[in-house]
């Protein structure tokens, strides 16, 4: 494509994204009472984690049913936090913007905090596909390696520091304690928990369960073991699902303009990682081109949109290119 058309393309696709939600608003009106709904959503997506955690608790329900639901009502709270980055709830009221900063943080504590997320979000439009974009780079966006990606995928604190000096080097700003303090206490604390439960049953898994452990640790144990199953694991399944969908979607290298930044994921076989990132995959495109458009919105649009933009040459499903450490061809 010449210049011209690519800016004509990119034009064409913000207005028809705008005219559909002009036309969502005008015909469902309670959509105006926004700062409303992103409240009442988050509201349930706290209790219904909370819920599940007690019912887990109070032994009404299985470990593997309580991590499910859990990881699905975190994923709610992944999507609040990214519109309240860009301020689409409660823009003139702080202290009920950072209160729900606040409770996202909390559903998901193996995040950096959310003020600090949104400087490097913000840096993630202007920088996307290059080298400079911290917050793909994160998430194992660019890695060529299949075994080093799914490490950084998993786990973030290992990538963070297994690629702290290649981040240093390509990106200006980029100082390892600047992110790594960013997680603390919440994401400190779930490292803590995280690592302890591997140390302890892998221990016990190699030495055949015959150590005996101080009453101190077992007790401790207990209450990991807990937070495994309410919080930890549901937000391993969530961040892993939302990792491996973003990190394979966002180009890297290559890109010249909005339209080349990314591709669709739409395929029926990432349906069980899209159902724990909310369909991340298949809307995260249309968020690139309107930023500032709650993310029901951006589902509710998507089946009339999503054929507009292969209409104007976004890509979908280009797998091909997780090969080349997700460079545009």
């Amino acid at each position: 494509m010449s210049h011209h058309q690519v800016r004509n393309a990119i034009q064409t696709i913000v207005s028809e994204i705008r005219n559909e939600e002009t036309k969502l608003r005008e015909r469902y009106r309670f959509l105006y009472y926004q700062d409303l709904i992103g409240l009442v959503i988050l509201v349930c997506a706290l209790f219904g984690m909370t819920g599940v955690g007690w019912l887990y608790y109070a032994g009404e329900i299985s470990a593997p049913i309580c991590v499910i639901a859990a990881a699905f009502f975190a994923s709610l709270s992944h999507e609040l936090e990214h519109d309240l980055i860009h301020k689409q709830y409660f823009r003139s009221n702080a202290l009920l913007h950072n209160l729900m900063m606040l409770v996202v943080w909390l559903m998901r504590p193996n995040t950096v905090n959310p003020w600090y997320r949104r400087k490097i979000h913000l840096h993630h439009h202007k920088t996307s596909g290059t080298k400079e974009d911290l917050e793909e780079r994160l998430v194992g966006n660019g890695i060529r390696n299949p075994l080093l990606r799914l490490i950084v995928i998993a786990d973030g604190l290992l990538g963070l520091i297994i690629f702290r000096k290649a981040l240093a080097r390509d990106i200006s700003d980029f100082r390892f304690f600047t992110v790594f303090n960013a997680g603390f206490p919440l994401t400190t604390g779930y490292f803590i928990v995280l690592y302890s439960a591997l140390l302890y049953h892998g221990f016990s898994l190699l030495s055949g369960g015959g150590y005996s452990y101080p009453l101190w640790l077992l007790e401790y144990m207990s209450w990991v073991n807990l937070l495994m199953v309410i919080l930890i694991f549901p937000n391993v399944i969530r961040s892993v699902s939302l990792n491996l969908i973003t990190s394979s979607m966002h180009y890297y290298g290559g890109v010249n303009n909005l339209l080349e930044q990314t591709h669709v994921i739409n395929h029926k076989l990432a349906l069980p990682l899209q159902l724990f990132c909310f369909n991340f995959g298949a809307t995260h495109t249309i968020h690139h081109f309107v930023p500032n458009q709650p993310f029901y919105v951006r589902q509710w649009l998507s089946p009339k949109i999503l054929p507009i933009l292969k209409q104007h040459g976004i890509r979908f499903n280009d797998f091909e290119s997780v090969k080349n450490a997700n460079h545009y061809a």
